[in-house]
């Protein structure tokens, strides 16, 4: 009852804000329903159900497994359960295995975790109907290098790594998009990572003359470098990758740290009215909840234009955008976000909120 209640509300509070939908969808979410992952798997499914809840539209779980035995099972369930689309997918594994048997039944996918390019790429080859709504592992360094061109281009710069396979890839992506601008770092290095302290580095950059350090590595020695840095009274603007939005470790971040992120969907003005109904209804909207929501209002929108082309829900997709808590969403011809969802943040007082010389790395 209460559900019911407070989602009536949250309809009300959301009448001029996005459009009615005709026609309800049947949507299928694989996600993880037990073992270590099972919580990340419950997220996608609170968020896509409550969507779903009054607009005529019906959720059936898959549970994903994430082993590559289970993939038969799991593209057979997916067929069975009559779904004219799919979405979740937290695991690579359990994408690649359904995705012959979602093309062929041509029901199309939507995932909100996996960003392997190597499956984009095969995807768009065999022509598998995937759709991506996480960002794709290439556009982090994309968007780094643009906000670095955007607000630092003439500062003395510096690029390190943590020596792991993630942060190496990131900075050297990174180091060859700006090298073909002619953006040349005053210093680079791969340091040690999980140290207790980085005076040593810290000291390196000072004497390089690097004012601007872009960094791959995670939030814990982001925020010892930082805190060195700080007592070594260097004074260096220090630039991280999506990783630094996690929760601090040993040390906490200092204020003023940078990180090229996406923002958390729960801060956003387009998601307040529903973050209301959800926490009235007992959902807290964390990790996937809002994605899996915006997943399943973006299928409605677009079966309501697929009836209206008498076309298919697949080429609907193509179309857009499609307002939802996420903002306005579209896919481009690769099937990714059209606008990358990437923003320069700043650490501020326990949280990233947007950098006060924030450019739009779209």
């Amino acid at each position: 009852m209460l559900k019911s209640i407070v989602t009536s509300l949250f309809v009300a509070q959301m009448a001029m804000a996005l459009p009615a939908f005709a026609a309800g969808v049947k949507v299928a979410v694989v996600a993880p329903v037990e073992g270590p992952f099972a919580m990340l798997g419950k997220q996608m499914v609170d968020g896509a159900a409550f969507e779903a809840g009054d607009r005529g539209s019906e959720v059936a779980i898959i549970p994903e497994s994430c082993d590559p035995a289970g993939g038969d099972a799991l593209a057979k369930a997916l067929v069975a359960s009559g779904a004219e689309a799919a979405i979740g997918f937290l695991c690579t594994e359990s994408l690649e295995a359904a995705l012959p048997a979602l093309a062929e039944a041509g029901i199309p996918a939507i995932t909100l975790s996996v960003r392997s390019d190597i499956l984009m790429e095969d995807a768009l080859k065999k022509e598998w109907p995937l759709y991506r709504l996480a960002p794709n592992g290439k556009a982090e360094a994309a968007a780094i290098t643009e906000i670095i061109i955007a607000n630092w281009r003439d500062k003395p710069l510096a690029l390190i790594d943590d020596g792991t396979i993630h942060s190496r890839e990131l900075v050297e992506g990174v180091r060859n998009a700006l090298a073909e601008i002619g953006i040349t770092p005053v210093f680079t290095d791969t340091y040690r990572p999980a140290q207790e302290q980085q005076v040593s580095l810290v000291r390196r950059l000072a004497k390089s003359g690097a004012t601007h350090v872009f960094t791959g590595g995670d939030r814990n020695d982001t925020a010892v470098i930082a805190r060195d840095a700080k007592a070594e009274n260097v004074p260096i603007t220090l630039i991280g990758g999506d990783v630094l939005n996690a929760a601090d470790l040993n040390v906490p971040l200092e204020n003023g740290v940078f990180a090229v992120t996406v923002p958390d969907p729960a801060r956003s003005g387009e998601a307040g009215p529903v973050i209301k109904a959800m926490r009235g209804a007992g959902i807290e909207p964390d990790g996937y909840v809002l994605p899996a929501f915006a997943a399943v209002s973006l299928l409605e929108q677009a079966k309501e234009q697929a009836e209206k082309d008498e076309g298919s829900l697949a080429d609907a997709l193509q179309k857009g955008p499609y307002r939802t808590v996420l903002g306005p969403l579209r896919f481009n011809k690769a099937h990714e976000r059209a606008e990358s969802p990437y923003r320069l943040m700043q650490w501020q007082d326990g949280r990233f909120v947007d950098a006060p010389m924030a450019e739009s790395s779209e």
